[in-house]
């Protein structure tokens, strides 16, 4: 976990496996655009998940397009990540040896697009299908449900249940999808696959709880049975 420096003794007892990289932060607690800390971040990485609780900072702007310009490593981009990807010039996405998935949710992907959510919502796969070919990334919109494609291929993931719909969802799900770049190429299968465990796994948590006591972590705990049930089918 890549943290600013301020945070990282409030965040510290909460994280037994993760390992923690701190960069400055200014006076805010948002992190500084340095580019000797971020080398040293990333110098290891194969995958790299940016945006989720990242706040607005104002240099992330900064931090984000430094790694689209300078890596060539998996890169999923969700939550804040994306919402700053918004304000910046797009283009960065054809010009990125990075390979690129973007997880936005109807409201993140108006902010991208710059197509109205009504609009969207009468056609997701067609805006979704020309957004991931125009910029040649990988995006999985989430919705109802949720559609992956690379401008070519797709998939409609109908796996989920209602008690989902809580904080942190999709975190748990860019954790997944990080989780499984590990060791496969980001394409539309991979994606559709850890879509798929993750929406399995919320539907586990909430037989064993109910869709409105169940928070995010119930959905954590499943994601072992779920890939067993997935193994066995």
């Amino acid at each position: 976990m890549i943290v600013p420096d301020k945070i990282v003794d409030y965040i510290a007892p909460y994280l037994l496996e993760q390992t923690l990289f701190p960069i400055e932060s200014d006076k805010y607690g948002f992190m500084k655009f340095d580019k000797e800390q971020i080398d040293k971040a990333l110098s290891k990485l194969k995958v790299l998940a940016i945006g989720m609780g990242w706040g607005e900072g104002k240099e992330n702007g900064k931090i984000l397009e430094y790694i689209l310009e300078n890596y060539e490593i998996k890169v999923l981009i969700d939550a804040d990540g994306l919402n700053i990807l918004a304000k910046l010039d797009k283009s960065i996405l054809n010009k990125t040896k990075c390979k690129i998935v973007l997880t936005p949710h109807l409201k993140e992907f108006e902010r991208l697009s710059s197509i109205p959510m009504d609009e969207i919502k009468k056609s997701p796969e067609t805006y979704a299908k020309e957004f991931a070919k125009k910029y040649g990334i990988v995006l999985l919109l989430k919705g109802n449900k949720t559609i992956v494609t690379d401008g070519e291929r797709g998939y409609i993931v109908d796996r989920g249940c209602p008690g989902m719909a809580t904080a942190g969802s999709g975190d748990v799900l860019s954790g997944i999808l990080s989780g499984l770049l590990g060791y496969n190429e980001i394409n539309v299968k991979t994606i559709a696959g850890g879509a798929y465990l993750a929406g399995m796994a919320g539907e586990l948590a909430q037989k064993d709880k109910n869709d409105i006591s169940m928070i995010a972590s119930d959905t954590i705990k499943k994601i072992p049975e779920a890939i067993n049930l997935i193994r066995e089918k």
